[in-house]
């Protein structure tokens, strides 16, 4: 499947277009019930850019999404999310028409203007966390959703008036925090998958320090080691903090503390000789690090020892 080439959908209205829906009842904010939505095998777009944020609950048969790295299956109900400018695709398996069902809040940036929601809303990580993991949801937790989109719908089928706006951000902000709820139970949940994540942090932060990566290059960056184990950084960090209570960056800082006190306990290498092999370029850095993380200088760590 290329994505070379994806196709940028700029509104509500052309979404709905799109899908071979009416036009939005509102021009900002739209509930679709996926019921009413059928994806052909034939002239769907490869590839897809949304300009409004995106809030899912989807079963999709016959039917594979990808969005950034990550493929999804909807034979069992998923929650997930599209920031505006995100790039999404999906693929028809099947010859014949595929059949979704499930919830789609369609939301414009333009309806949060003059909201505390407009700046908060960029502050809930799971916006990123669905590039590589989706919210599965229980059939009470599915229900709860499914009944905040209606009482969406509901309010912007009545008469608009000077409150709808505000009650429908409202509902907007509940939904947000069910979602936060639900990943942190995710998170802490899943835990064989969680601890495959765990292993694969260990194993990648021993070969890179175990290898000459540390002294050329310095310690890995957040951002190398969440692409290298294929997710994002917001979500390795989050994942991170609720199993371990530290961020990826104090897991970085561990690993580095602990090869120090193996080289200053099993070698006779001035302080000097291992700052520069654990990528510090000043030894004097490395003895300050050191001394705020253990409360000891390198020399006073090395000859408790004797």
């Amino acid at each position: 499947m290329s994505y070379s080439k994806p196709y940028r959908v700029k509104s509500i209205s052309e979404f709905h277009k799109l899908r071979g829906l009416p036009k939005p009842e509102h021009p900002l904010v739209s509930v679709i019930n996926l019921d009413d939505v059928q994806i052909s095998p034939h002239g769907e777009p490869q590839s897809l850019i949304l300009e409004f944020y995106s809030i899912s609950i989807k079963r999709c048969l016959l039917t594979k999404f990808k969005y950034g790295q990550q493929e999804y299956d909807f034979d069992e109900g998923v929650m997930f999310f599209i920031a505006p400018g995100q790039v999404f695709a999906i693929e028809v398996q099947s010859e014949v028409q595929a059949k979704r069902s499930g919830w789609v809040l369609l939301i414009h940036p333009d309806f949060l203007w003059n909201t505390a929601l407009a700046k908060s809303i960029k502050q809930y990580e799971y916006f990123d966390y669905a590039v590589n993991e989706a919210l599965f949801l229980s059939e009470k937790e599915e229900a709860n959703v499914v009944g905040i989109m209606q009482n969406i719908l509901l309010e912007y089928h009545s008469n608009i008036d000077k409150f709808s706006q505000a009650i429908i951000i409202a509902q907007i902000e509940l939904l947000l925090t069910y979602a936060e709820r639900f990943y942190q139970r995710q998170f802490i949940t899943r835990k064989i998958t969680n601890h495959q994540v765990l292993n694969r942090l260990e194993e990648l932060l021993n070969a890179y320090f175990d290898s000459d990566e540390l002294s050329l290059k310095g310690l890995p960056s957040v951002q190398y080691i969440a692409e290298a184990l294929n997710v994002s950084p917001n979500y390795l960090s989050g994942l991170l903090k609720v199993l371990t209570g530290l961020t990826t960056q104090q897991h970085i800082h561990e690993k580095l503390i602990t090869k120090a006190k193996e080289k200053l306990s099993t070698t006779e290498l001035t302080i000097s000789e291992i700052a520069y092999e654990l990528g510090f370029e000043h030894p004097q850095s490395f003895s300050k690090f050191f001394k705020t993380k253990t409360l000891l200088s390198p020399l006073a760590f090395r000859q408790s020892f004797n």
